[in-house]
């Protein structure tokens, strides 16, 4: 991928442009780069211990550190997500892509970061662990619906020029609807020379014709984050991607750890990513999609419920007067939903995760059994 601009390094703290990253044995010698990848390597580098431990992993001797960015794990998501290797970094979830964003590009005490709540609070946070404020441009009522969030084009307009990266959600945590993908392109358009966006696309694979990756090539300030966390089932994993142009994904390679994947980890991902592993996501994206509307139909019958967010993910908002009641009785019966009411917009409402159907029979007969 080729960049039409030096756009990235323009907006990056100048100490990140200039700074040479840590060269780690296995960035000096991974197996990818290296000319002799084919043979075998006797590695005494990096002071790791000279035969292995009790706890190995099938593939990989864990007294050796992992490579900087695990070959099987980049071509796996590679083949995956249609994008060349180089634009991807493989991360500690898509938590770590948001904060390696931010540590590249604002400097702290100095530089901002644009969020449009109610959102993800993980932008706000890492910001604020960095010194970055934080521009807030609320999200709004799409047209002629109450239960869908779009955003504030004309408010973000204002902004052009205050913020250094603006984080976009979509599918939306909490709401959990999908940005127009109209609203995306405007944004991008209005922060093409200003800012880094970052389209975080944790739950795109419940409705993957909506992503924005193939946009990558058309701008260079499109930043997409990843995770196996949701539809992959591999939260206990930790591991996410940032996808971006080469440019980006230089700059943000020289902020992150070392060694940012364990071995294991890059093996039970790439085996998640082959075909069988695939199918079994499509599978499991097409039975959350059954129960979510099924709990949402269910929802709407009931008297107690106010108000229910049109999704897109594996989870459901609703508006309730009874929030309390609600949240308490479930949880005296073990099961915990999340109480979203402090976010701006969402005063009375709950967030329930899409779990099995079994799950979710149960916590219809105990509400039905107490609210009704």
């Amino acid at each position: 991928m080729t960049l039409p601009t030096l756009l990235a390094s323009k907006l990056a703290r100048p100490e990140v442009v200039e700074m040479v990253p840590y060269q780690s044995a296995r960035r000096l010698f991974s197996n990818a780069n290296s000319p002799d990848a084919s043979r075998q390597k006797i590695w005494l580098n990096a002071n790791e211990a000279s035969g292995p431990g009790i706890y190995q992993s099938k593939g990989e001797c864990l007294n050796r550190y992992p490579d900087f960015q695990p070959e099987n794990l980049l071509s796996a998501y590679s083949q995956y997500c249609g994008l060349d290797k180089k634009n991807i970094l493989a991360t500690r979830g898509a938590d770590e892509g948001i904060e390696l964003i931010i540590r590249t590009f604002c400097r702290a005490y100095q530089d901002s970061i644009l969020i449009c709540p109610p959102t993800y609070g993980m932008y706000a946070i890492s910001a604020e662990n960095h010194g970055a404020s934080i521009i807030e441009v609320p999200l709004v009522d799409g047209d002629g619906e109450q239960n869908t969030k779009t955003l504030n084009i004309a408010a973000l307009k204002n902004q052009v020029g205050k913020a250094k990266v603006v984080f976009l959600c979509s599918p939306g945590n909490p709401v959990g609807n999908l940005l127009p993908q109209a609203q995306i392109k405007q944004v991008l358009e209005l922060y093409k020379n200003s800012a880094i966006v970052v389209v975080d696309e944790a739950y795109i694979e419940f409705c993957a014709e909506q992503s924005v990756v193939s946009w990558l090539a058309q701008y260079p300030n499109l930043v997409v984050l990843r995770t196996l966390s949701k539809a992959f089932a591999l939260a206990g994993l930790r591991c996410g991607f940032t996808l971006a142009s080469r440019e980006i994904i230089t700059l943000l390679a020289k902020v992150i750890a070392p060694y940012p994947i364990s071995a294991p980890v890059a093996e039970l991902a790439s085996k998640a990513l082959t075909p069988s592993g695939l199918e079994q996501v499509s599978v499991r994206v097409q039975e959350t999609q059954i129960l979510r509307n099924k709990l949402s139909q269910w929802l709407k019958k009931q008297q107690w419920c106010q108000q229910i967010f049109n999704s897109d993910a594996n989870f459901i908002l609703f508006r309730t007067t009874l929030k309390n009641e609600i949240f308490n009785a479930l949880k005296a019966q073990g099961i915990l939903i999340r109480d979203q009411s402090k976010q701006q917009q969402l005063d009375n409402c709950l967030r329930i995760s899409i779990g099995s159907k079994r799950e979710l029979e149960l916590v219809k007969q105990i509400l039905l059994q107490q609210f009704n």
